[in-house]
């Protein structure tokens, strides 16, 4: 288990790695926002810099990368004209957004101009290969995403369908084995949600997802003509409760946390929210943006505004990345990736333009690496 941190561009960079050497790429790149008017926000990753991170990426290697909800589109594009095939989308839902609207008032009152961010896409890209999927897994350990390290837990008794047959098994194109359950947790899904109360209520609890019905009138008569299909009163159905049930079917990761985001950085002097948050007066409400490090009212060490959580980058790396394997983010920021990645104990290749994060980005995955080697 090693890992290695650079500074400068990511395509400069890249170009001293040779061709088909890293398992993985898990990355948050810079959206294409101007977010808080940082310069390293003014696009997102070019075909160039995709071309250097298919390069170096072995056949069948996965990409996953954040991207803004205004902009992912061109992040998607990039990647594809440079090589990468897309495979997916997964979601990371949350409810700390605080939407950034310009609100009207007067004759327009009640009229905005943005609604309340609560997603993030994450692209699934595969670099091509010319084999098989078990060939090219045999050869070079990539191909295919590692299901049973990322199934979801449960304390349902599982049923026939938490264990899924493969679409080739369904159409009858191979022979199906005997079917076993998977007691080892629910298939992945692309969705993953913070678990706060306001994602969770918005999951059906009943298998139909039937959500609650309101009115048991009949349907009318529409002046001296009758309603077509007119139909009696409703029959009397029980609302949806609201409960972690259906939500727990899927990966839960909450937003990071003070103590997570600085750890490692005792040494460090703290930034004031005030700074992290482009110069928000401090006790404002805009300082619980949560690309600027929700909730932060006392400022932080690790000033850096995108920072994500270690619970779910370490998820996003266990299920693209072959045991012993190399991941690569050429867009560290203060290596939250790279801290998920030792912890996972796999090998770790990090850049940033940014000296500073890359300082921040030390420190943080030096005390990782600590942590996991004591604890091996």
């Amino acid at each position: 288990m090693t890992y290695q941190l650079h500074v400068g561009r990511c395509e400069d960079v890249l170009k001293m790695l040779p061709d088909n050497s890293v398992d993985a790429i898990v990355t948050d790149p810079p959206y294409g926002l101007s977010f808080m008017n940082h310069k390293w926000d003014y696009d997102v990753p070019t075909v160039e810099q995709w071309q250097e991170c298919l390069r170096v990426l072995k056949p069948g290697g996965h990409l996953l990368a954040f991207g803004g909800s205004r902009t992912y589109h061109r992040l998607v594009v990039n990647a594809e004209d440079a090589g990468f095939e897309i495979r997916d989308q997964i979601l990371w839902i949350y409810g700390s957004g605080f939407p950034k609207s310009h609100n009207l008032d007067g004759d327009f009152d009640g009229w905005g101009t943005a609604l309340k961010p609560a997603h993030e896409p994450i692209v699934m890209a595969r670099k091509p290969f010319k084999k098989t999927v078990s060939a090219n897994m045999a050869e070079h350990g990539t191909g295919a995403i590692n299901i049973n390290a990322c199934r979801i837990h449960t304390d349902e008794a599982l049923n026939g369908g938490a264990g899924g047959l493969l679409s080739h098994q369904r159409d009858g194109t191979e022979p199906v084995a005997d079917y076993e359950q998977a007691p080892e947790g629910r298939w992945p899904a692309n969705i993953i949600h913070d678990g706060s109360d306001v994602v969770v209520s918005a999951f059906p609890d009943a298998k139909g997802q039937q959500g609650a019905l309101t009115g048991n009138e009949p349907s009318a008569k529409m002046g001296s003509a009758n309603c077509y299909g007119q139909m009696d009163r409703r029959h009397e159905s029980i609302p949806r409760i609201d409960s972690s049930k259906s939500a727990a079917r899927f990966f839960y990761c909450a937003k990071v946390k003070p103590k997570e985001r600085d750890e490692g950085l005792e040494r460090f002097i703290a930034t004031s929210a005030s700074d992290m948050t482009g110069g928000r007066k401090e006790g404002s409400v805009g300082i619980n943006d949560p690309r600027a490090g929700a909730g932060r009212t006392s400022g932080a060490k690790n000033n850096h505004p995108t920072v994500k959580p270690i619970a779910l980058m370490s998820y996003l790396c266990r299920l693209i990345t072959p045991p012993g394997g190399t991941v690569l983010d050429p867009w560290m920021g203060s290596g939250s990736t790279g801290r998920a990645a030792i912890e996972e104990g796999f090998n770790f290749i990090g850049i940033d333009l940014n000296p500073d994060y890359v300082t921040i980005a030390s420190a943080r995955i030096a005390h990782s690496f600590k942590k996991t080697t004591e604890a091996a």
